[in-house]
């Protein structure tokens, strides 16, 4: 038994049971160097603007937020109590990292910031079809029509 209370045999055999998704072969480019590059937050965070309605609880909310690159009013959406939100709370970007690119485009490192960046709720069915085959290939649509060529992905 772990330090956190949970038991890793019983984890690794209910992970053992999960279906693993099968990718053809996918393809592979060669992105520009970072100082030229476009670069784009994806979080897990469930972030969304304050004021919005957010994600829902569950694991059936499988739509993106967008995240427009000024705005620093974000609520986060993971509600689940074990969760400690004490490091968002003092500085948002722990989990989403925006002025810590806007520096990087500052002193040249990368590129740009895009102007718009984009969040997931993380807890997904099983087998997250829905984002595999719907949103997330719709998000990565908007992000290639925008000329990101770099994805920062960031959790909570």
């Amino acid at each position: 038994m772990s330090v956190f209370g949970k038991d890793e045999t019983a984890i690794g055999k209910f992970a053992a049971t999960m279906p693993v998704p099968e990718f053809g072969k996918g393809s592979f480019n060669r992105p520009k160097p970072l100082n030229l590059a476009k670069v784009a937050i994806v979080t897990t965070a469930a972030l969304h603007q304050a004021g919005r309605d957010g994600f829902e609880l569950g694991d059936s909310d499988f739509h993106y937020e967008t995240l427009p690159r000024d705005a620093r009013d974000l609520a986060l959406g993971h509600h689940s109590v074990n969760f400690d939100r004490g490091g968002f709370a003092a500085d948002i970007n722990v989990v989403y990292p925006i002025d810590r690119l806007e520096e990087l485009a500052d002193n040249g490192s990368i590129g740009a910031v895009a102007e718009n960046h984009y969040a997931f709720a993380g807890n997904q069915s099983a087998t997250v079809s829905e984002i595999r085959l719907d949103s997330g290939p719709l998000c990565a649509r908007q992000m290639l029509s925008e000329e990101v060529d770099i994805v920062l992905l960031t959790g909570t």
